[in-house]
């Protein structure tokens, strides 16, 4: 587990663009149960979360079609949360960062870890809006 205080301004960062947190198992699954799209970002306090994943979600707000939820959990802090966002991205393995988009509770874009390193921040945008304009 990662203090708080460090992860802090990670957080921040997805909160102040609009992502809610979620920190409960419950609060996961009522979050991909609702009707609509839901953009996951899974966090974490490493630099391609930093350089890439955060500044490429944030990015992508900027489309005329978005999510209709964001939410976010941080991997090595909220592990209850974690855990059960993972479990709907199956059959995708565990990644951290990772981001995932939903439709009516349905899986239907991932970014692993793999597709995020080492890609700039606005080439994970351009695919995100790609996903937007195809289900949002």
């Amino acid at each position: 587990m990662y203090p708080e205080e460090m992860v802090l301004p990670m957080r921040k960062e997805l909160a102040d663009a609009g992502f809610r947190e979620l920190y409960t198992a419950d609060e996961v699954n009522n979050a991909l149960a609702a009707p609509g799209t839901t953009l996951v970002v899974v966090n974490s306090v490493c630099g391609c979360a930093a350089r890439n994943a955060r500044p490429g979600a944030k990015h992508s707000l900027g489309a005329a079609k978005k999510p209709d939820q964001l939410v976010t959990v941080f991997a090595g802090v909220d592990r209850e949360a974690v855990d059960a966002a993972r479990q709907h991205m199956f059959p995708f393995p565990p990644s951290s960062p990772s981001i995932a988009l939903f439709k009516d509770g349905e899986l239907v874009h991932m970014l692993e870890r793999h597709h995020i390193e080492g890609r700039p921040a606005e080439m994970i945008a351009e695919n995100l809006q790609d996903a937007y304009t195809q289900f949002c």
